[in-house]
């Protein structure tokens, strides 16, 4: 555990010595929510409304933060020198991957701030603390699913590529998930793809803790699925990205 979080120390460190990325990383959700609800006075102005984009607006904020510091700070890490040392000592890839995902953990708490903030100062989004808590929670637990294809393209990609192969990976997910539009407002064919993607099921799942409603079965059925194959697909990368290096 000492050496966990020693790595997540330094991950941290390491993340905030160059400032604009965790700006970027921390700003682009809020700026959603300035452009896409603030501005907008039929979802901004009426308080349920404003309370489920603030919702979504907060998932996004901690996938993107989840995918982008994993993806891109493994691959930056795998072209230094330092890291193929780090994986010949004997600790075992529990600390290092334990520290990173604890460090992107944090980086999305932070990401919440600026989006909770601005619900709180431009909107009429309103929550009790109960709701607050467990939609923190369940934040929390959402981000853990996008973790994995995070670490899964740092240990398959250069850096170069990794951040384009993020954004694809994203935005369309983002927005097939209603992280951007409510799903009650999608075409059928759209709703049913949906319902099976991890943005979806982890979208309802936090709006349920949010707004106090019950998320319906499927959900969390499959956001456990994607956890464990997304989770499968983590350790698929990492096992060949090790077998390739130090053979």
């Amino acid at each position: 555990m000492n050496l966990l979080l020693l790595h997540a120390r330094y991950q941290f460190l390491e993340t905030i010595r160059v400032p604009i990325a965790v700006i970027g990383t921390v700003g682009f959700p809020a700026l959603f929510m300035l452009l896409f609800v603030v501005s907008n006075p039929a979802v901004g102005g009426q308080p349920a409304a404003a309370t489920l984009a603030a919702g979504q607006m907060s998932l996004f904020a901690v996938i993107s933060a989840s995918m982008f510091n994993l993806g891109a700070g493994v691959a930056e890490d795998r072209a230094k020198p330092w890291h193929p040392h780090l994986r010949t000592l004997p600790v075992g890839p529990a600390a290092q991957l334990g520290g990173r995902l604890l460090n992107a953990q944090l980086l999305a708490l932070i990401s919440l701030l600026p989006v909770t903030l601005t619900a709180m100062l431009f909107t009429r989004a309103h929550a009790s603390p109960g709701e607050l808590a467990a939609a923190l929670l369940a934040l929390l637990l959402a981000g853990l699913p996008f973790a994995f294809p995070g670490l899964a393209t740092g240990y398959s990609l250069p850096l170069k590529a990794v951040i384009p192969v993020v954004q694809l990976l994203l935005l369309p997910m983002a927005f097939a998930g209603g992280l951007f539009l409510p799903p009650m407002l999608f075409p059928e064919w759209l709703d049913a793809v949906s319902q099976a993607l991890p943005t979806r099921a982890v979208r309802d799942l936090v709006v349920g803790a949010l707004t106090d409603t019950a998320p319906g079965a499927i959900a969390p059925l499959v956001a456990a699925g994607w956890t464990l194959v997304l989770g499968a697909l983590a350790v698929v990368a990492y096992r060949r990205d090790e077998g390739r290096r130090f053979r």
